[in-house]
């Protein structure tokens, strides 16, 4: 049963398809944003995208049924970032996160600026010992620190890599030198660069072969071409396109146990909802690959 609802994904209304207790999946919205270095707006994201999911059809014909019946989707309270920042805001996430894996829940994040990313993957890591980390963006945020703040949403893949974890790129195409540097002398990052991705017919295993078991994914909105989704802070040209993304997240779904994943960078642009729209189908499509019994 579905209800125009801004507060609970899908929409959904029935408390059998949404109690906490009892669904396998918790979508956590964090509207943080205290770094955003171009247009701003991400804090409104997590909201719009919960909003627009109120559209989405729970029948997924790629995979042939409501997976949400199946599974039950419950949707968490935005969490409050009021006078919370940097450290202080990465370890309220990573305690909220460690809460909801400690109830073994299945944790979708929605997040504002990409720095959300690190409190959630330390909370995963500690469950997780050998986590590997999936990454679908435009920018690496490689950088060691940025705007004098290391906690910077363009510094969190070099937070998560200072953890030693494996982390796989795809999509990349903005980036610093020193970025471009630490990716050449890194063992533990993989990075195909989107125009690498134009060429190669096998891009997809080569992303894939270097994770783990245990795979993270973290989809920076602006990984997409801006024509598919065009309200992000910092958009670029050339990026993924629809059907190849889906491939890419159907595949790792296949081959790899996915352990979670967040969507983070949305800035909705007034009178459009295509990007907030888009972003919600993402997350449904990509949880359904994840507990699809058959495709």
């Amino acid at each position: 049963m579905k209800a125009i609802s801004g507060n609970q994904f899908l929409g959904l209304y029935d408390p059998a398809l949404t109690a906490y207790d009892s669904s396998k999946v918790v979508i956590q919205q964090l509207p943080y944003e205290y770094t955003s270095s171009y247009i701003a707006g991400s804090a409104n994201g997590p909201a719009a995208i919960v909003a627009a999911s109120g559209f989405v059809e729970c029948y997924d014909e790629e995979i042939d049924t409501e997976i949400v019946d199946e599974i039950g989707i419950h949707t968490a309270n935005p969490l409050d970032f009021d006078n919370v920042v940097n450290e202080q805001a990465i370890s309220l996430i990573e305690n909220s996160t460690s809460r909801l894996l400690k109830d073994d829940k299945f944790v979708v994040s929605l997040g504002a600026e990409h720095t959300v990313t690190y409190g959630i993957v330390k909370a995963f890591a500690r469950k997780y010992p050998n986590l590997s980390i999936l990454q679908i963006d435009a920018h690496s945020d490689l950088r060691q620190s940025y705007q004098d703040n290391p906690l910077s949403h363009a510094c969190v893949m070099a937070r998560i890599h200072d953890m030693g974890l494996t982390i796989c790129q795809a999509g990349i195409r903005a980036q610093a030198r020193e970025e471009a540097e630490l990716i050449k002398s890194s063992e533990n990052i993989h990075t195909l660069y989107a125009h690498q991705i134009r060429t190669n017919p096998l891009w997809i295993d080569e992303i894939i072969a270097p994770l783990n078991n245990d795979v993270y994914i973290t989809i920076d909105a602006d990984g997409f071409d801006p024509s598919i989704i065009p309200g992000v802070g910092t958009a670029e040209p050339n990026g993924l396109f629809w059907t190849e993304t889906l491939q890419l997240l159907q595949q790792v779904c296949k081959d790899r146990n996915v352990v979670g994943f967040d969507i983070v960078e949305c800035a909705p642009i007034e009178g459009s909802i295509l990007s907030e729209y888009t972003l919600a189908k993402l997350a449904y499509k990509l949880i359904g690959y994840r507990f699809q019994t058959s495709v």
